[in-house]
This record gives C-alpha cells, sequence and structure tokens, in this order.
C-alpha cells in the first residue's frame, strides 16, 4: 500500500515544515499502533502524553519487535501475527523471559530476502528497550490487565556514568581546520571537491551555525530562510516541546548565511514546492534530509582530526564542542544551559568537568624535569 499523503492545513502560527513532521511522527506512531493488539489503547494514550513523539515512536517499535519475537521464539502465545496475541498471553511472561529477550538481542540474525543481516546492540541500546518493556509491563500491571509485576525481576543493564566517559569535541585549532576545509577545499578527494565547488558556501555556514550555537541536528535541519530576521540580527529556532527560541547572530555567521545566501541558495520560482523556504538545500533542490548533513559534518570533522571519513564526528559532537569551548573560556554553565536547551544543569555540568584546559594547567605546575624551575637548584 503505498503511503498516505500528508497535507499541511496550518493556523498555528508556526512554520510548515515543524508542524509536518511532527504529523509525520504521529502518523508512523499511528500506522505501528495499528498492528499491535487493541487491548494496548490505554498504552497508546499514556506514552502519547508522557513521551517526545520521537521517544514514542521508538517505544512502540521496540514493543513491536518484542511482540513479534513472542511469536517467533517462544511459546508464550499461539498467534500467527502480533495483533492477535491476547492479553493472557502477556500475563504469563515472567521476569526470566524478558531477560532472556534482552540477552538474545544483544547479537541476532534476520533473514531478508538479501541474504542474512546481524544486528548488534550496545548496552545504551538494550537500556532503552528495556525501559520500553518496564514501562508496557509496569502500565498492564497498574490497570490490572496482569496479575504481578515482573519488573523489579529484570536484569539491570550496567551502564558508564555520565561523568566517566570522555567527552568529545574538537579543540579550537581542529574548528578552524574543518572551517578552513569548508572555505578551500582543502582534504578533500577529488570526487568530492566537484561537489564542494557547489556547496562550499552552504557547508561553511552550517558548520559554522552548528559550532555557535550548539544546534541540535533537527534544529538546523529544519531551520527556514524566514527564520532570520536580518535587520534585527536574529533568528528563532524550534526546539522539543515545542519550544521556541530566539537565538543574536554573529558578525561571522551573518556573513556566511549572507554568502550563501546570495551565492548558491537560489530562488525557487514554485509557489507550490514545499522546501521553497528551507534555509539548507540538497543540490537536488529539496530540503536537506538529517543523513545528508550528518555526511557532511563527518566529512569535515574527519580533516579536522586527521581521521578518516568514518572517524569523524557527529553534529552532536559539534553540539558537545561548543559546550565545552564557551565552559572554557570562563562562561557561566547557567548560560551554556540556557543556549543550549539542556533541561538539567547537572548535564551541562558534565562539560565542565571535562575542562582539557584546566587539566593541562595543573599538569603544568608539575614539569618535573624543569631544572631552571627545580626547587631544589634554588640556593
Amino acid at each position: 500500500m503505498a503511503p498516505r499523503e500528508i497535507r499541511v492545513h496550518n493556523k498555528s502560527g508556526r512554520p510548515d515544515n515543524i508542524v509536518l513532521k511532527e504529523a509525520l511522527l504521529e502518523e508512523k506512531c499511528a500506522e505501528i499502533e495499528a498492528e499491535l493488539p487493541s487491548f494496548l489503547r490505554g498504552y497508546f494514550l499514556y506514552l502519547k502524553g508522557s513521551l517526545l513523539p520521537m521517544s514514542r515512536l521508538a517505544y512502540l517499535s521496540d514493543i513491536r519487535f518484542f511482540l513479534h519475537y513472542l511469536i517467533e521464539e517462544t511459546a508464550l502465545t499461539g498467534a500467527k501475527t502480533i495483533k492477535d496475541i491476547k492479553q493472557d498471553d502477556l500475563g504469563c511472561a515472567e521476569a526470566a523471559d524478558v531477560n532472556i529477550y534482552l540477552d538474545y538481542l544483544r547479537r541476532y540474525k534476520v533473514k531478508k530476502d538479501a541474504g542474512v543481516y546481524i544486528y548488534q546492540n550496545d548496552n545504551r541500546s538494550l537500556a532503552r528497550k528495556r525501559s520500553s518493556l518496564s514501562v508496557l509491563f509496569k502500565y498492564l500491571y497498574r490497570d490490572g490487565m496482569i496479575e504481578k509485576n515482573i519488573t523489579d525481576g529484570f536484569d539491570p543493564i550496567r551502564l558508564p556514568r555520565a561523568g566517566d566517559r570522555e567527552i568529545k569535541h574538537l579543540e579550537d585549532g581542529e574548528v578552524m581546520k574543518m572551517l578552513d576545509a569548508a572555505a578551500t577545499g582543502e582534504g578533500l578527494s577529488k570526487k568530492e571537491l566537484q561537489y564542494w565547488r557547489k556547496t562550499k558556501l552552504r557547508d561553511r555556514a552550517m558548520l559554522l551555525l552548528f559550532v555557535t550555537y550548539g544546534l541540535r541536528l533537527s534544529e538546523l535541519r529544519e531551520l527556514n530562510i524566514a527564520s532570520f530576521n536580518f535587520s534585527r540580527g536574529e533568528f528563532k529556532i524550534y526546539r522539543k516541546r515545542g519550544k521556541e527560541a530566539m537565538m543574536p547572530l554573529s558578525e561571522t555567521v551573518l556573513t556566511a548565511l549572507r554568502a550563501y545566501l546570495d551565492g548558491e541558495r537560489g530562488v525557487s520560482e514554485s509557489s507550490d514546492d514545499p522546501d521553497a523556504d528551507a534555509l539548507f538545500l540538497s543540490l537536488r533542490g529539496g530540503r536537506m534530509t538529517e543523513r545528508q548533513i550528518r555526511e557532511i559534518v563527518k566529512k569535515y570533522t574527519g580533516i579536522a582530526l586527521g581521521t578518516g571519513r568514518a572517524a569523524g564526528y557527529s553534529p552532536h559532537k559539534l553540539r558537545a564542542t561548543t559546550a565545552t569551548s564557551l565552559i572554557e573560556r570562563g562562561n557561566s554553565i547557567y548560560d551554556v544551559q540556557d543556549l543550549l536547551n539542556h533541561d538539567n544543569i547537572t548535564t551541562t555540568q558534565l562539560y565542565a568537568a571535562h575542562r582539557k584546559g584546566a587539566k593541562r594547567e595543573l599538569i603544568k605546575d608539575l614539569e618535573w624535569d624543569k631544572t631552571d624551575d627545580n626547587p631544589g637548584d634554588k640556593k
């Protein structure tokens, strides 16, 4: 069946592309819900009221996969399709069944027409999938649909503490090298240079927006020309949970955007073009996809780091670059929290805890081989 066309009749005052994006997520959630058993309708409403659309979609996908696993890999249900799974089937599940399932997810095979695909999940992915099942079974128990709460028996999935992980980010010199590569093409292959000649102004403007404002990938992708008020020197970002934020335009970013808009962006001649107002366009003229933006960032950060393209950083690492750079310059973590739209100040504090500049200053005081500073040499 061909996917239904979704059209926006928007009177909300928010850009059509933002409204359409949310509508598409709702549609994907509805499609999965239609595949799942009808006794879970209350659970669907619970998720809708508790989670952001992307998280809700992930939870629904996890539950669908779990129910498919029950049919294919266990004797807990006699159903032929996940739609036919009964409430009592889930009531028969024990904590041990879920723990076996989580272990199965570490590495499993799926046969497809093109061959056998092997999937692996790390502990972070497993923790999310465990959370999906915990929410499901707690809901079923709370509403009296199953007789006991089995979630206390779920095996814990150990994750490193957030403060124990080294935060990957670019240092100032690497940021400059990345921006220079976008401006000059240095470090690009011959094939990459063919595309770069047509997109260099776009690419540099994108990278500057990332490292200056710490934008999320989705926030940058959804920017429109109408998001910018150049006379006032500001632009609007549409964030998670329907939040909006106004940002001041720096001179560097303003210059890069004007160069791109005047030199590469062009103007759509069709009023019916849904991407006519999109800020960043692909070479085909449509709004850039998240995958395309991610690949561009990996390419230029790979050059900056001196690694291959596959080892380049994601847009989220540029967000980390903004946070660490601002904190290392002595800015308040509360101001950085506000700029990056962190829900919790502890998230911002992680970047303060990884100040490499501070570590270097401490280590300088312990250069034991500097004879001129050796207290023993002083008379």
